[in-house]
């Protein structure tokens, strides 16, 4: 789809708005074309002695409601026609937002937060300068122009209309030289405005890496190279524009003298009255202004029409994770797991992350993956959640493909607790419902209380009324998991993840919360990632990933046995701990 269709389809939804205020438009530029008549008729009516007090008198009545109606008109118009290019502004940012939320989490691998937000932002204002001024100034300026030359030739002379025509075929001919041009050019520019707020979006967001390793003033190098090439990037624009600006200015100039010199010549002759020859320069100064519009429409074009194209790229994105035609309709999921030859790899890379995964977790079991970094284990669960996609067969819930489940309603009954602990800048409160339509703060207390996070929080100044910083930064680590725990727990859901989400706390808390979800998860499944022996040996079922494979599973004491992998992580983490005891006591 083109850019123009693409506008179109956002336009057509306000075209009566459209319409009323191009209407209102048109009103407003005949109203404008008859003031220098009404001037004209006033001048040559004194110098004849043909008009008198009371003539004069209705001509600037003329003129009075004449602006009136300007006023009126100009006020209309733009209501109308700046009112829909800000709603066209909304749907396009609307539509955006939702479609984002349907892609596949590989597409946010792929494309960086920063140039995501430029695109929200200064691409979707270009946009709506170019369905909005953009459009007024092309239509007020071919209106203008083909009413002034009309009057310039009926009521003045037709050969000075011709020379006052000659700039405006130059300025013509110059921008189908310049359009394609001033259109790389900003294209270029705002992918490096994305560029630049996606570092400056990271710097920030890793602000305290960046202090605990002293490493201001190499990201401050590194920020200013990326800021040098965004401005060199906008200077090739700025450069191209004031060239083009004053040139434009100077054939203006150099018509407006030419038509002034000629257009005195024949008032001196008598072929004009010296009346027109007023109007006649007050209609080449009402024509300096669709030029000069024209300009500005020109630009504001070029640069929508690339912002469009950068727009489309993200509503033409296609996620593979959809519903399927043959979606299963199921009264509840129960939390009965299969693995059946699971093998997946990320796109784009060659070698595979799960390697011919088989394992069969009855609902009501807690399954602990355990294993080295980057073996999987997160994939596993992601997997789960279909975050990715996986072929026909490979995961089954309650005996079904899940990806024959309706989307909404497996992820409704999955609680995940993310590796990254993500915390919305919200309360407490909000943050911990955020799973669920209602915020009854009972449940919430309770969840918490569960997560062992209760007694923290009510010793904040605010309670559960508390709002965290941006991604909780205002939390430690250990408050994070517990808060994020929390938000899971009050979901309820039949199947829980906790994706090494005991990381962060120490090991009385961390047996406190297993206590809990022990008594609160009976009877439902539980996923539990884990590095530490610790977390997992209380586990039903124990499945230690080796690169990407399930080299072990069984049972705490069962793994013990085989002398396995697992056996050699129990045996240096006991050997750990019983160091860091003599530390203590020593």
């Amino acid at each position: 789809m083109n850019a123009i269709s693409f506008v179109w389809n956002y336009v057509k939804k306000y075209k009566y708005r459209y319409v009323a205020g191009i209407l209102t438009l048109f009103m407003v530029d005949v109203a404008n074309i008859f003031i220098p008549k009404l001037t004209g008729t006033i001048t040559d009516g004194l110098t004849a002695r043909t008009i008198d007090w009371a003539g004069v008198r209705e001509c600037l009545l003329g003129i009075f409601l004449l602006g009136l109606t300007l006023a009126i008109g100009r006020f209309l118009w733009r209501f109308f026609l700046f009112g829909s290019a800000r709603k066209i502004e909304r749907d396009l940012r609307n539509d955006m937002f939702g479609h984002l939320e349907t892609l596949d989490v590989e597409y946010f691998n792929a494309h960086k937060t920063g140039d995501i937000m430029t695109r929200f932002t200064s691409d979707l204002n270009a946009v709506r300068l170019a369905i909005g001024p953009a459009v007024i100034c092309v239509f007020d300026a071919v209106v203008m122009t083909v009413m002034i030359i009309f009057q310039m030739v009926v009521y003045v002379d037709l050969k000075l209309t011709l020379l006052a025509m000659v700039p405006m075929l130059i300025i013509c001919l110059g921008y189908l030289h310049f359009g394609n041009l001033l259109e790389n050019l900003y294209a270029e520019r705002q992918g490096a405005i994305s560029s630049l707020t996606d570092f400056v979006q990271e710097s920030f967001s890793g602000v305290r890496v960046i202090k605990a390793f002293v490493r201001e003033r190499a990201e401050l190098k590194a920020f200013l190279k990326e800021n040098k090439n965004t401005m060199d990037k906008s200077l090739r624009i700025a450069k191209l524009q004031a060239f083009l600006m004053p040139l434009l200015d100077v054939i203006i100039g150099l018509s407006s003298l030419a038509t002034l010199l000629y257009g005195g010549y024949l008032t001196l002759l008598g072929d004009i009255t010296l009346g027109r020859f007023v109007a006649f320069n007050q209609y080449i100064n009402m024509l300096v202004w669709p030029m000069l519009a024209c300009s500005e429409a020109f630009i504001m074009f070029t640069q929508g029409a690339a912002s469009i194209r950068r727009i489309q790229e993200v509503l033409n994105a296609k996620t593979e994770i959809t519903d399927a035609e043959d979606t299963i309709d199921v009264d509840e999921i129960r939390g009965e797991i299969d693995f059946s030859h699971l093998t997946f790899k990320h796109l784009g890379q060659k070698e595979e992350v799960l390697k011919d995964i088989h394992l069969h977790v009855p609902a009501g079991t807690t399954l602990a993956v355990i294993g080295r970094t980057g073996n999987g284990k997160s994939t596993l669960v992601n997997l789960l959640l279909r975050l990715y996609k996986t072929d026909p067969g490979m995961i089954l819930i309650d005996g079904n493909d899940i990806g024959k489940l309706p989307l909404k309603q497996l992820r409704e009954n999955i609680a995940y607790v993310p590796q990254d602990n993500f915390l919305f800048s919200d309360t407490l409160k909000s943050n911990i419902a955020f799973g669920v339509k209602s915020q009854d703060i009972n449940a919430v207390i309770k969840a918490a209380e569960a997560a062992c996070i209760h007694d923290n929080i009510i010793n904040f100044p605010e309670g559960y009324d508390t709002v965290v910083g941006e991604r909780g930064v205002t939390l430690s680590g250990g408050q994070k998991q517990r808060s994020s725990i929390a938000r899971a727990l009050m979901k309820d859901s039949p199947i829980l993840i906790l994706d090494d989400s005991l990381s962060a706390v120490d090991t009385d808390t961390e047996e406190h919360i297993l206590h809990n979800l022990k008594e609160n998860r009976r009877g439902k499944t539980t996923i539990i990632i884990a590095h530490r022996i610790s977390t997992v040996q209380n586990a039903d079922i124990i499945m230690v990933l080796d690169k990407g494979e399930a080299v072990e599973v069984g049972s705490h004491e069962e793994l013990l046995a085989k002398k396995g992998i697992y056996s050699a992580m129990y045996e240096k983490q006991q050997l750990e701990a019983a160091i860091g005891a003599q530390e203590v006591n020593a």
